[in-house]
């Protein structure tokens, strides 16, 4: 495994403050052009990685304190899908080598990335558990080679695989965070209420449980805040930036004349940088430790909530100041304009 400098690890910050780690890598890198909506495989890590580098300098200056390696659906299942199954060690290698170049310009921590596989089904148990174990743990290895500080395994929709996925990062001695999305109203899949789950991952040994996607802010917070009171380890909170409703409580569920939006149709219901802010003062006061923004999350929204928390990052050195705007600034006016010429003109 490749040696890194001393730094806090994740735990260490956690207990000194909220962490600030940005996600949506994928939906932002198919706006901009460089993966396919639908199969949503991050090819993008073999065929453009300064793109990839890109993003995570975006994130990295305005706030972000993780930068995830972009293997979310990169495991053998969904290459396939794509037909690259032969580029799956090459991809996630590479994936964890991006991110750690990022991450040692700003001190950050890599997280390695597993997410729901589609293969576990709790009918054939056995059977799909050894599938799901063998992916994950061949996922792992290589981002362990390649030097991580701790895993985040997410959008589990079923308790039995978001366990499998705990185990195989316990197996490689790393911290792990295990999120949950929350398509289903009230309990997993496989029939466990959200906040049962994530107690019951947090007696298996997860570090930090919580929920990633499918909900906005609007409809995470009350979940999220259920899930703080009832577990001791640390919480993530990493919603989508969408205006959910308690009607429309995911990003799954807008619908426009009776039809239901895809992803690409979600522009006219994203939330702006003000809301995302919102959303992190609000999770800060019921205590949760951890905050990002999922699939939609650009770098405004992160930096607006990492100003909103009172810290400065890089991109803060461009923070809007609309006192300086020509027409609306509090020095628009005919006086400094005329005091302008004058002084130019002598």
């Amino acid at each position: 495994m490749k040696q890194k400098n001393k730094k806090l690890n994740i735990l260490e910050r956690l207990k000194k403050d909220i962490v600030i780690g940005a996600e949506g890598y994928v939906f932002e890198l198919e706006k901009r052009g460089y993966i396919k909506a639908g199969p949503y495989v991050p090819e993008v890590v073999l065929d453009s990685p300064d793109a990839v580098k890109e993003l995570h300098t975006e994130f990295l200056r305005a706030g972000s304190e993780v930068m995830v390696a972009l293997t979310y659906y990169a495991n053998r299942n969904k290459l396939a899908d794509v037909g690259r199954e032969n580029d799956l060690e090459k991809l996630n290698r590479k994936a964890v080598q991006l991110a750690n170049e990022v991450a040692k310009e700003g001190n950050a921590l890599i997280a390695g990335n597993i997410c729901n596989t589609w293969m576990y089904d709790p009918d054939r148990k056995i059977e799909s558990s050894k599938i799901v174990r063998k992916m994950y743990e061949e996922q792992l290895r290589w981002a362990t080679d390649e030097g991580i500080d701790f895993v985040i395994s997410e959008t589990n929709d079923y308790l039995g695989e978001a366990l499998i996925g705990l185990e195989v990062i316990k197996s490689f001695g790393l911290p792990a965070m295990i999120n949950f999305a929350t398509v289903q109203k009230e309990k997993t899949r496989d029939g466990y209420d959200y906040v049962e789950a994530c107690k019951i991952l947090e007696e298996n040994g997860a570090d930090i449980v919580g929920l990633n996607c499918t909900r906005g802010p609007a409809t995470m917070l009350p979940l999220i805040e259920k899930i703080k009171k009832n577990v001791n380890c640390y919480v993530a909170a990493i919603p989508v930036p969408y205006k959910t409703t308690r009607r429309q409580p995911t990003f799954q569920s807008f619908k426009k004349n009776g039809k239901r939006l895809n992803y690409l149709q979600l522009d006219a219901v994203i939330c702006n940088r003000f809301e995302m802010a919102d959303f992190a003062k609000k999770a800060k006061e019921i205590g949760i430790n951890y905050l990002g923004v999922c699939c939609g999350a650009n770098a405004s929204h992160i930096r607006a909530m990492t100003e909103i928390l009172g810290r400065t990052v890089p991109a803060s050195k461009y923070s809007p100041a609309f006192e300086l705007h020509p027409m609306i600034g509090s020095r628009a006016n005919a006086k400094d304009k005329k005091k302008f010429i004058t002084d130019w003109k002598d």
